[in-house]
């Protein structure tokens, strides 16, 4: 899978680079989807399924550190595109952007042909597709209500229609899962309160980190009126704080405190780094305000999202490592579908069009988000930490189950 990933994230930046019209540019990006979806579940749960213990802690903060560096060149490279985009559109063409994306496929294919051991097949299993279709249709019928409120009202025809879909989808999916051959969500991990409230936690997590990156943006260029070239650069030093979190400070907290009491000081962190920025006025000194929340930040993203991960992975058998690491990347990102439907719909309740309405909106969203990382500390504290263990040591990391226990 992981090569199969990679192989269908080169060849969509393949189509995206030759692409001469918007229906070719649509389909490379998908095509770029499935094969990021791929390839990175793919990892991660190599990951899970063959480290335990020490082991596991140092590859996941790994895991966390190759996140940032990876955010840290696409921020980077990101604003040099916006500040000499029109010299590499008059060199190339605006398709050249696509070169990127396709080195890093080709580098990760030909490592991993080279490098990663072949697993033996195991027993063959369906692909629940129809769960799949319900699931993502529930997402997508929720996070149209709430979008929907702003322009059309609580008690619109959108807004009532999105809602009573979304419940729908979501009665069905239930009863489809209860009955299918191969769940999309087995019963054997969901059946665990903590992996259950691990996901919770990533969810509402998932809509406040990407608070830290969607947000930050438009309080720079909304609120502190900055080009969109100085953004760039100016959220450079959040991919920069994250890594030397990761690499530096994350594993030791890992062994010391276990990955519960990580999490739920990474995400009341976050919180902390919302609140700053919901202060910030348009006069406001990026130095002295901005950049010191955009460090807190970070630590809060590097403290939340492995270690989450981490304890949804040791509530999980081995021979499910592949839905484990799934459920863990996969709820996250609903979570910022939702965050992102949440913010744009404040912020358009919030907003007025002038320029003040605009720092409001911003400070408005900011709040929110602080909401959904307070709420995610809080159920970590309640649903993840062990109530009288102690702190640190192999009890604050055992093994992950095995298959049976």
């Amino acid at each position: 899978m992981f090569l199969i990933g990679a192989s269908l994230l080169l060849t969509g930046a393949i189509v995206g680079i030759l692409a001469t019209s918007a229906e070719a540019l649509f389909g490379a990006r998908i095509v770029q989807a499935a094969g990021a979806a791929a390839l990175s579940r793919a990892a991660m749960s190599m990951l899970l399924s063959r480290t335990e213990g020490p082991a596991r802690l140092k590859a996941m903060s790994n895991w966390g550190a190759a996140s940032t560096i990876g955010g840290a060149l696409g921020v980077s490279l990101g604003a040099l595109g916006v500040s000499l985009g029109g010299l590499v559109a008059a060199a190339a063409g605006w398709n050249a952007i696509f070169a990127i994306p396709a080195s890093a496929a080709a580098v990760a294919l030909l490592l991993g042909m080279r490098w990663l051991p072949a697993d033996e097949c195991g027993a063959r299993r369906s692909f629940d597709g129809a769960g799949a279709a319900m699931a993502t249709g529930t997402a997508l019928a929720l996070a149209f209500a709430i979008l929907s409120v702003p322009q059309h009202g609580w008690w619109s025809v959108p807004t009532v229609g999105g809602v009573l879909a979304g419940a729908g989808l979501a009665v069905l999916l239930m009863r489809h899962e209860r009955r299918a051959p191969d769940p999309l969500f087995p019963q054997t991990v969901l059946s665990s309160p903590r992996v259950v409230a691990g996901l919770a936690v990533n969810m509402l997590g998932g809509g406040a980190r990407i608070a830290a990156f969607v947000l930050v943006a438009f309080l720079l260029q909304r609120v502190l009126a900055m080009d969109v070239g100085a953004v760039g650069l100016a959220m450079l030093p959040t991919s920069l704080f994250g890594f030397a979190v990761s690499v530096a400070l994350l594993p030791r907290l890992l062994a010391r405190y276990g990955p519960e009491r990580v999490t739920a000081i990474g995400c009341l962190t976050l919180a902390v780094a919302h609140l700053v920025f919901a202060t910030a006025t348009p006069g406001t000194s990026y130095v002295l305000h901005v950049l010191p929340a955009l460090a807190l930040a970070a630590a809060g993203v590097a403290m939340s999202f492995t270690p989450t991960t981490l304890v949804i992975a040791r509530e999980v058998a081995r021979r499910d490592s592949g839905v484990g690491s799934a459920l863990a990347s996969a709820s996250p990102q609903l979570g910022g579908l939702l965050g992102i439907a949440v913010f744009g719909a404040v912020d358009a309740l919030v907003t007025t069009g002038e320029r003040a309405a605009g720092a409001a909106g911003v400070s408005a969203m900011f709040l929110v988000a602080a909401g959904f990382s307070a709420a995610a500390g809080m159920l970590a504290l309640c649903g993840l930490v062990p109530r009288g263990a102690h702190s640190g040591g192999p009890r604050a990391m055992p093994a992950v189950a095995q298959p049976g226990h």
